[in-house]
């Protein structure tokens, strides 16, 4: 009875999946990155009995933009398609009377011997797979703990470490579907959803922005200006997260987003205070600084209940003490300001017979 059975399983079974199939896949929603592709069905559908991880020869797959498509056999990717349209799959290991004319009859009747050989069992598994293509955006993402940033600004001869904090969102796109099958998803039964895989990526993420942070900061740029260098910092993210993300899992950033980077009050501090002396080094802004001062000292001395003579007084002793006033400030930046011109307008000297000038 056994044998029977069997022969009544493989016979019936061929039979079923004798017909061809079509695989087609609605829009995948934002969460979705995979799905298993099911066979079209209807209320006028035949086909009622076929095998589920079967695709006959001769069988229809329909890709939509922003998709791709992978068909698996027996473990293995055997047919890959990135384009928008139609596909006839011709090469299946599953022959049908309607593909091939004897070939196919032949190729049955083989069939046939072989599942009777497992018990009426197909033996064999066949998966359509449909990637989500499509920009996956909304991923935020915040830094923890404060990332070290190199502050270099020429103007003022600062070079100085900086901790900053940033947060905002990240996307990221399937850039290598035949990757991240192999070492991601692999052969799902149903979906492969985000919610597998964001933790890890945002923690892979924000561990990568101190490279990519300070590979920005060797454009010497301040922090407040990060933003206006994003393609920069994707780049930078990319070439941090290639290890990783490209070339293990077949997925790459596509696009960043940090609207807020802020320094700690002790940092904003001490560039405020590096700043307003840089201001110094020039003779006239030291001048313009030593007027101010004078003014607001003479407003409060006129105004000092002690008496207006002994401010003026102790007002008189600090200018003293300081060992230069505004007057000799003013002349030194004039003079500076003269001199410019004159050394670049200034000929070259002949010095010597064997000398040149340009």
């Amino acid at each position: 009875m056994g044998l029977i059975k069997a022969a009544l399983g493989s016979a019936g079974g061929v039979l079923a999946d004798q017909w061809k199939e079509y695989f087609y896949c609605d829009s995948m929603t934002a969460n979705v990155l995979v799905t298993k592709g099911k066979k079209r069905t209807s209320s006028r559908n035949s086909n009622t009995k076929g095998s589920d991880n079967i695709i006959s020869n001769g069988s229809v797959v329909a890709v939509n933009e922003g998709q791709c498509m992978m068909i698996v056999e027996q473990g293995k990717i055997v047919e890959f398609a990135a384009e928008a349209g139609e596909y006839t799959w011709n090469s299946s290991s599953e022959p049908t009377i309607f593909q091939g004319g004897l070939e196919g009859l032949e190729g049955s009747w083989e069939t046939l011997k072989r599942r009777f050989a497992f018990g009426g069992d197909t033996a064999k598994d066949q998966r359509v797979y449909f990637f989500n293509l499509k920009e996956l955006v909304g991923n935020k993402y915040g830094t923890p703990a404060p990332i070290p940033f190199r502050v270099v600004d020429n103007n003022i001869g600062l070079d100085m470490d900086v901790s900053i904090r940033c947060n905002g969102e990240y996307s990221y796109k399937i850039a290598d579907p035949m990757l991240f099958y192999t070492n991601v998803c692999s052969n799902v039964s149903d979906e492969y959803r985000r919610e597998e895989l964001d933790r890890t990526l945002k923690q892979e993420f924000v561990s990568a922005l101190q490279p990519a942070l300070a590979e920005l900061s060797d454009l010497e740029i301040r922090p407040n200006q990060i933003p206006r260098y994003m393609p920069d910092l994707e780049k930078a993210m990319n070439k941090a997260l290639s290890e990783k993300w490209s070339k293990l899992r077949g997925i790459s950033v596509v696009s960043i987003a940090m609207p807020n980077v802020s320094l700690p009050e002790e940092d904003q501090e001490l560039i405020k205070t590096a700043q307003k002396n840089a201001m110094y080094r020039d003779p006239t802004m030291a001048a313009a600084t030593i007027v101010g001062a004078q003014a607001d000292a003479m407003k409060a001395a006129a105004s000092n209940a002690n008496g207006a003579t002994a401010g003026f007084v102790g007002m008189n002793m600090a200018q003293g003490a300081g060992g230069m006033n505004a007057q000799t400030l003013f002349e030194m930046g004039q003079q500076n300001q003269q001199n410019q011109p004159n050394q670049q307008n200034a000929p070259a000297q002949n010095t010597s017979a064997n000398s040149w000038k340009c």
